[in-house]
């Protein structure tokens, strides 16, 4: 018996050191990030905290695509700006601070996004396009970029902010203006090549949107959930008799 037990303690001890010595996932290609610790994550569920960590992806995926538009349709903010990066830091100072942007005349969320995207629009494009998305997904969240425990989301409105950025990048492919040529310069396919950048990075814009819609239709049903795994866990939990 005794020889049994130190053989199982045996076994255990070289499965714990086979897992310690597991070769380490590749990193070549950059590493996950995870964001800092800080107080208020004490104010925070799990979905809260999913929810702000997407906001915070989303809105890096879009000042990403509007330096990459501005960089393939450099008119675009020389009708504003002295510099692209003195456009987008304008850019990104309005959407972060909740602020209007003027040349889309008082109009917010998807009322600005179709002004953005209207073939006659004759501002800066990119600036009015990036900040008229941010200002719609911000909206679909109940007009926040960082969640807490009173904070409620509406997974049907998140679901259609998914749908309202798959329709705005049909149009920017695909809507011309009083030219005949496309809105804004994005993905290209050609002789030398494919660059489908702006496809992919819309589309984990998409991905989050929908993941955090699901994830918050399953908030209630996952609470009666827990419960019931806590009430039958609970027998398994209990300290037993030693005398």
């Amino acid at each position: 018996m005794e020889w049994s037990r130190r053989t199982c303690v045996l076994l255990c001890l070289a499965a714990l050191a086979g897992c310690s010595t597991m070769d380490q996932a590749p990193t070549s290609r950059g590493e996950v990030r995870g964001a800092s610790a800080n107080g208020g994550e004490m104010g925070q569920s799990d979905i809260n905290r999913v929810a702000t960590l997407g906001m915070r992806d989303n809105l890096d995926s879009l000042y990403l695509l509007m330096d990459k538009l501005y960089r393939r349709n450099p008119v675009e903010w020389k009708k504003t700006a002295a510099s692209r990066e003195e456009s987008v830091k304008r850019v990104r100072d309005a959407i972060e601070q909740r602020q209007a942007w003027p040349a889309l005349q008082g109009q917010r969320d998807i009322k600005a996004m179709s002004f953005a995207l209207a073939p006659d629009f004759s501002g800066d494009r990119v600036a009015a396009f990036i900040y008229s998305s941010a200002d719609m997904i911000i909206t679909a969240h109940g007009g926040k970029t960082e969640f807490f425990l009173t904070d409620g989301l509406d997974a049907q409105h998140i679901y259609n902010a998914a749908r309202n950025i798959e329709i705005a990048v049909w149009m920017l492919s695909n809507r011309r203006n009083a030219d005949g040529r496309v809105l804004l310069l994005s993905d290209e396919i050609g002789e030398r090549g494919r660059n489908l950048s702006f496809e992919r990075e819309f589309g984990k814009i998409v991905g989050r949107l929908d993941l955090l819609a699901e994830f918050t239709t399953e908030k209630y049903r996952r609470a009666g959930i827990n419960y019931v795994q806590n009430i039958l866990g609970a027998s398994f939990l209990q300290f037993l008799p030693v005398r």
